[in-house]
């Protein structure tokens, strides 16, 4: 339990340690040297971590940096695709189809994980079916080199080298071997691809057999793994993630704001009601979301929403997870429409974008190229200044009009 209060602890430091990475092209074999010399700076952290030193030299000889893991960081597909393309693809009708067989395949299992942890058995089927592609697709990279190679990286280090500390715990605790800890670029694992520190604070041993085993073919521990990181992470039985919603003619477009709370019947005061014209019930307190501004469909959002965001904090991803739960338990597509003209902004354009806005007077707190809760506020207080429509949207228009 200490080890794993004192990888939290190196959690909880990692955003106050994280600087913008210069990019830098090196040769690949300078690289690997250079990750060479990182590690052998890191085993005495690990060792003060608590790992042992028998697990540091099974472990740490031969781990490769791998060039297309920091590639595919600074290029994830919930931040680099529209939300209508990621859609498009996340939520397929070969994917509906395949979850529908899963979720009829494995009825007895899912009863008894909705019964154990109170998650409705469609959102763990959907985020099964997006981490891995319901187990087919779970990742054939070495965790460890991936992890390694991001700490090294330095973009986002404190947090890698505290995944990668995490994963060696995992190792010493027996959970698995190095040869077996395999899975996506980022150092996720399994099913469900949890990340090494989530398998350690949440993971279960759901068949009582020893083992919190999430890596082999049998979905048994991910999946009720899984519903157990949802129940902790605040999961109300129940509540939708969600619902698609039209909004009134001369809508407020301020009031769709993720910190301007109410409950349904509040917002039917108004004229928000679902996409069949009625008022949804209160099944708690909402917000609303335009994830593509006042051209594309709106969301009545709830806690649950919040709780998905602890997996992925891309609105896309959440977004992706509860519509596919709702296609695989039998609803319709998303009625609303999309931007379709516009594109996705690139991750210098999204910095670009950022850097205008700050300089406006409209500071989104910091330019990482992400489009967080932050620079929303920042764009529409800048639309707010500039008479344009207040909904937060990161237009590619918006760039244009700052150059």
């Amino acid at each position: 339990m200490w080890r794993l209060a004192a990888i939290l602890a190196i959690l909880a430091g990692a955003a106050l340690a994280q600087a913008e990475a210069e990019e830098t092209v090196v040769a690949e074999v300078i690289v690997a040297e250079t990750l060479e010399e990182w590690l052998d700076g890191f085993r005495p952290r690990a060792l003060d971590a608590g790992i042992s030193a028998v697990t540091l030299d099974a472990a740490l000889p031969g781990l490769e940096y791998l060039p297309v893991v920091v590639d595919r960081d600074r290029n994830q597909n919930e931040f680099t695709k529209t939300i209508w393309d990621y859609l498009s693809t996340a939520v397929s009708d070969a994917r509906i189809q395949n979850g529908q067989a899963k979720l009829a395949a494995n009825t007895a299992l899912f009863d008894e994980i909705e019964a154990a942890y109170g998650v409705d058995r469609h959102i763990i089927a959907a985020i099964w079916g997006l981490e891995s592609a319901y187990g087919a697709v779970r990742g054939d990279t070495s965790t460890l080199s991936a992890l390694a190679t991001l700490a090294f990286d330095g973009r986002r280090g404190a947090f890698f080298e505290a995944e990668l500390i995490a994963a060696l715990t995992i190792l010493d605790n027996g959970d698995t071997t190095p040869d077996r800890m395999r899975g996506s670029w980022a150092g996720a694992m399994g099913h469900t691809q949890f990340m090494p520190s989530s398998f350690l604070a949440l993971a279960v041993d759901f068949r009582g057999d020893g083992k919190r085993n999430i890596w082999e073919d049998d979905p048994t521990d991910a999946l009720a793994s899984a519903a157990r990181y949802l129940q902790n992470a605040g999961w109300v039985t129940g509540q939708p993630w969600g619902v698609e919603v039209n909004l009134p003619e001369r809508f407020d477009y301020t009031l769709a704001d993720r910190r301007d709370i109410r409950l349904p019947s509040a917002w039917a005061e108004i004229g928000i009601r679902d996409t069949d014209g009625n008022v949804i019930p209160d099944h708690g307190m909402a917000s609303i979301l335009l994830p593509a501004g006042a051209l594309g469909s709106a969301f009545m959002i709830f806690d649950n929403f919040a709780a998905l965001e602890t997996y992925n904090t891309a609105d896309a991803y959440v977004i992706a997870v509860g519509h596919l739960a709702d296609r695989l338990s039998g609803g319709g597509p998303i009625e609303g429409g999309w931007p379709l003209d516009d594109r996705a902004l690139t991750f210098a354009e999204r910095q670009e974008l950022q850097r205008g806005l700050t300089e406006a007077g409209h500071s989104t707190q910091g330019i990482d190229g992400l489009i967080g809760p932050n620079t929303v506020n920042a764009i529409r207080s800048y639309q707010l200044a500039n008479d344009l429509i207040p909904d937060g949207y990161a237009a590619p228009a918006l760039l244009e009009r700052f150059r």
